[in-house]
């Protein structure tokens, strides 16, 4: 049975109420080089907030007659909606946060890609140019708030946990808000949800007024994670890479929930960027939790990260087991370390410039079943770039797994192969095995999990 569907035409909410003739034309160009494919994509995604998917790919062929136009007013813009889905609305009318996002993808996709035609000298492989644009776009969001202490807790997890990991999520967010922190995630369902929402029952506790729900998306996810409802702030950056960047440069802490290989991929770009040298004395505190269930499931982490990364790396986080209060604690203490070493540094307090980000860290990455049977995964390099290579074998499986483009070459062509030395390899394919037995490469519900990647050891 196919979901009910409501054309609608839909005034600006929150941002970006006027265009250039450039910018409209643009948007509605349906061509490779031009934004509608992407904007609609976006749009469909935003539109089906709270829905838990995770296929971009389905969702674009349930809803394969869904059109959105621009409609130029003389005193500004309109939005005509075709076919869009009718859990966005209420009797009649669009769902306000539904709004707001809609007109976030407006903003950040114009934004994003008029910054590189226009700015002189802009290259999109130069760090200090990728950082710049990282800060323009956050800021256009007006994500970047000047004078406010340190208060963001960057929240990283799963979107396909049980109810038990979900609930302890949330009592950390609770805690979180309680103490008058506010929570940044990659702004879907499960451990992006539960933070929030156990932040948002601690806020009202407090009577914290401007608590802030971050959300921070990419174009080729956002469909296969759709913002959960109660994200009040929603910024799509063009790819994954500057998504992850603009989550250490504007979060100022970051906890880590039980998932799949997309946390395991955000924990090997966190990594790999705090064992820089020139990081080493920037407060940036790092906590893996969950439920005593959970001690296993952190210990197998934990085992990779010493055996690939060693023990300098693990030295960069605190396990803590069960205690949502300590959790919030240990984030409490660092955000006011952060705020006096960037007091003392006279470095801003919303967004991380000092933090030093190598470029291969920064440079997209465009899993392909060539570009994954290269990936150099050996411990004979030094060890942020073992880092960064294991950081893209993780992206190109969530590729396979839940992006488009990624799904469609798997269908075409078969698994990605991931080759290189067994001692990466054997504890890499331990862990993905036992992520596909806990369920964690699918949203409660799926069927079953076919892999997007073959293990090959030996031959880098």
């Amino acid at each position: 049975m196919s979901e009910p569907t409501i054309n609608a035409l839909v005034s600006p909410e929150g941002s970006l109420e006027i265009l250039s003739n450039h910018e409209v034309n643009r948007l509605k160009d349906r061509s490779e080089g031009g934004l509608y494919r992407l904007f609609r994509q976006c749009a469909l995604a935003v539109l089906n907030t709270g829905v838990e998917a995770d296929d971009c790919k389905s969702l674009m062929e349930q809803h394969a007659d869904f059109d959105i136009r621009l409609v130029p007013q003389p005193r500004g813009l309109k939005l005509e909606l075709i076919n869009a889905p009718a859990s966005a609305f209420v009797d009649g009318d669009m769902l306000r946060a539904n709004r707001e996002h809609l007109f976030s993808v407006l903003r950040d996709i114009v934004y994003s890609h008029s910054i590189p035609s226009s700015a002189a000298g802009f290259r999109r492989d130069d760090p200090e140019d990728i950082t710049n644009l990282i800060f323009h776009i956050l800021r256009n969001a007006r994500v970047l708030q000047a004078g406010r202490q340190p208060d963001l807790v960057v929240c990283w997890g799963g979107h396909s946990i049980n109810r038990e990991e979900y609930t302890y999520s949330k009592d950390v967010g609770h805690q979180l808000g309680l103490r008058g922190l506010s929570i940044v995630t990659g702004c879907g369902p499960g451990a992006m949800k539960g933070p929030m929402k156990g932040a948002t029952i601690g806020h009202a506790k407090q009577r914290v007024k401007d608590g802030r729900y971050i959300g921070i998306t990419e174009p080729a996810i956002i469909g296969a994670e759709a913002p959960n409802p109660i994200v009040n702030e929603l910024v799509i950056m063009p790819d994954i890479e500057k998504r992850l960047e603009a989550f250490v440069r504007a979060g100022h802490g970051v906890i880590v929930f039980p998932g799949g290989v997309g946390t395991a991929e955000e924990i090997l770009y966190l990594l790999g960027i705090l064992l820089h040298p020139d990081n080493r004395d920037l407060p940036f505190p790092v906590v893996f939790t969950g439920r005593k269930e959970n001690a296993d499931y952190f210990e197998m982490i934990d085992r990779f990260i010493r055996n690939a990364l060693g023990e300098e790396a693990a030295s960069k986080y605190e396990i803590v087991i069960d205690d949502p209060v300590r959790v919030a604690q240990i984030m409490k203490k660092g955000m006011d370390d952060v705020a006096v070493f960037r007091r003392a540094m006279q470095d801003a307090y919303h967004f991380n410039w000092m933090l030093k980000i190598d470029p291969v860290f920064q440079l997209p990455f465009e899993p392909t079943h060539e570009t994954m049977r290269a990936l150099e995964l050996h411990q004979n390099q030094p060890v942020h770039l073992i880092a960064a290579n294991l950081r893209k074998a993780f992206s190109g499986i969530v590729a396979g797994n839940v992006k488009e483009q990624g799904i469609r070459q798997i269908q075409e062509k078969g698994p990605f192969e991931i080759a290189g030395d067994p001692a990466l390899l054997e504890p890499l394919e331990d862990m993905l095995a036992a992520f596909v037995q806990q369920n964690r490469m699918k949203l409660p519900g799926s069927l079953s999990y076919h892999p997007s990647y073959r293990i090959i050891r030996g031959a880098a």
